[in-house]
């Protein structure tokens, strides 16, 4: 039920018969007319900007056509008036019984209530994470995990077929240091000394790993050339760092599809087999790029190299994909593993990726959009930088890790919900402060408490009416005489659950969970304004002495509770059901 798309339906409709009437136009598109919450809700409960979009294609004056369509809207029970405003925009408030029959479609639909047919099925793989295999995920890593499994769960729910996939950076020159970091923690396992050349990994998380490769080898490496043991101590510190992230993961409650191997691409001609796919398109040419912007002629060579010519598809410069000595350059593999999710047959792909990788957007939706012949869209999600306070001080870095604070590091100090939820609390793009005494406080302005305490806050009223012999099962609670529910108050309240599958569908389609994070925040304040209303207003309370009236309104606060426990699944958090 996504009230806000049925009274849309019904301003079609009554549009499309003031057309049969003559009173408007034939041929006027339709699809720029909204219904929404006012910006004011002493305006109404709903508006449509109906009258206005049509108005220049209809050749009338807004007001005109707003008139009209008021009129007829007023016919329909649900409408109880309909009002001009402006220079055209209608203004529409519902009789009360819409609004009570949000709740009861709520109970009777528990969980799914708000979960859409939006995506159709459509098949999106959900790319995030994704860091080098060579230590433990930081904060960084941890902001797009739970940015990506939070939008891929919103995905999901609003109908879309969605895979999460781990892309495992193992091709590049870091693996290798990371071998010879391991080898160096396994000639220490010997009691040899070593030296740390900088660049290399001293974080403690490689003690353990040495300690292994020790177990498994013994002394075989000691001593020998790196010829001897690099391959074979890369393929093992890649798979021990893998263990590690996996478990990373784990910890914070984010469990992947696929784990796709860089170095899959390599020496299997997946590569050349994307390059070709281009090429075979006129997209692949030698030549000569421009200098940087910047550089000064006489610090850059013209070098011919292997060209993409991403310009066609909405690049600012052709890029490099083969260099003059014939190696792959870095976005090659790039093309090549997007050609292997293009060639799985996704309709639409998301890449999540950290803010330095600002560069990659435009010639990663060139590449894309040529390999799909413009077919598969690419949408890619920066995630800011997270700035760690605790004491309202910095927070040191890890000395586990070497250079940085870990996942674990955090949600050691305050658990995954909340990591989880204040991760959502700004959008992807804008920088996050996260401060570790003020999410754990007790207060309005902490989110997550604020949202848990409604949710608890309404597990503890259901209690209590339970222990009062009040039946208090979903299926009764929708069997209640919500006409009951006369209050205004309490109608604003079911207001507010109703705006829920339109949240829902409005945060899929522009890929932005943290939407869900805010109307959560809106949805327990609006509650806990209610709740405390009560202290004053005795009818307001959720237990009456008429147990018809306490199970009215107890079925209220139970579809509170539905949504957000629905809103706390999209995000990866567990609903309280009580705060200690």
């Amino acid at each position: 039920m996504n009230l806000f798309a049925d009274i849309r339906d019904l301003v079609i409709e009554t549009l499309t018969a003031l057309q049969a009437e003559g009173a408007l136009p034939d041929g006027l598109a339709m699809d720029n007319v909204t219904v929404e919450p006012p910006r004011d809700a002493a305006h109404g409960d709903m508006a449509t900007n109906a009258a206005m979009v049509l108005a220049k294609p209809a050749g009338m004056k807004p007001r005109d056509i707003a008139g009209a369509l008021a009129e007829k809207l007023l016919a329909d029970d649900r409408i109880t008036s309909a009002d001009v405003a402006g220079p055209g925009f209608l203004n529409l408030r519902l009789a009360p019984s819409v609004w009570q029959s949000v709740v009861k479609t709520v109970l009777e639909t528990g969980p799914d209530f708000g979960r859409g047919s939006l995506g159709q099925g459509t098949r999106v793989n959900v790319e995030y994470v994704s860091a080098n295999p060579t230590g433990p995920l930081h904060v960084g890593h941890t902001r797009g995990a739970v940015f990506g499994d939070a939008l891929a769960s919103l995905l999901d729910f609003a109908g879309f077929d969605v895979t999460r996939e781990y892309y495992i950076n193992d091709g590049g020159a870091q693996v290798d240091v990371l071998a010879r970091s391991v080898y160096n923690r396994y000639l220490e396992a010997h009691d040899l000394s070593v030296d740390w050349p900088e660049g290399t990994y001293p974080g403690d998380y490689l003690i353990e790993v040495g300690e292994k490769l020790k177990e498994l080898k013994g002394d075989a490496f000691v001593d020998q050339p790196e010829e001897v043991w690099l391959e074979d101590v890369r393929n093992f510190a890649t798979d021990a760092m893998m263990d590690l992230i996996r478990a990373d993961l784990k910890a914070l409650g984010v469990e992947m599809d696929v784990f796709y191997s860089e170095k899959s691409l390599y020496g299997t001609g997946r590569i050349e087999a994307a390059i070709d796919d281009l090429r075979g398109k006129g997209l692949i040419y030698e030549g000569v790029l421009e200098p940087p912007k910047g550089k000064k002629p006489e610090d850059w060579e013209p070098r011919e190299q292997t060209l993409f010519k991403s310009t066609e598809h909405g690049d600012d410069v052709d890029r490099p994909v083969m260099k003059s000595d014939g190696s792959w350059t870095y976005f090659a593999p790039d093309i090549a593993y997007h050609y292997d999710k293009v060639s799985r047959g996704f309709d639409a792909l998301i890449d999540v990726f950290g803010a330095d990788h600002g560069g990659y957007v435009k010639r990663m939706k060139a590449a894309v959009s040529a390999l799909s012949d413009g077919k598969v869209s690419l949408d890619i999600k920066l995630t800011q930088l997270v700035k760690l306070f605790k004491n309202g001080e910095p927070f040191k870095m890890s000395k586990r890790a070497g250079t940085f604070v870990t996942l674990r590091d955090v949600v050691d100090q305050v658990g995954p919900d909340v990591t989880r939820f204040v991760m959502l609390t700004r959008k992807n793009d804008a920088m996050l402060d996260f401060d570790f005494d003020r999410v754990l406080e007790q207060s309005r302005e902490n989110p997550v408490f604020y949202v848990q305490y409604a949710h608890a806050r309404v597990a503890s009223v259901m209690r209590k009416a339970g222990e009062a012999g009040v039946d208090v099962s979903d299926a009764t609670l929708a069997a209640a005489d919500l006409s009951l529910l006369s209050h205004e108050a309490e109608l604003a309240m079911a207001g507010k659950l109703a705006e829920w599958p339109r949240m829902v569908e409005t945060a899929a389609r522009s890929n932005e969970p943290h939407r869900i994070a805010f109307y959560l925040y809106d949805l327990a304040g609006s509650f806990h304004a209610l709740w405390n209303r009560g202290n004053d207003e005795t009818s307001l309370r959720f237990v009456q002495d008429d147990p018809n009236v306490t199970q009215s309104k107890i079925a209220l606060a139970r579809a509170v509770s539905v949504v957000i426990a629905a809103g706390l699944g999209i995000l990866g958090v567990t609903p309280a059901q009580e705060m200690r």
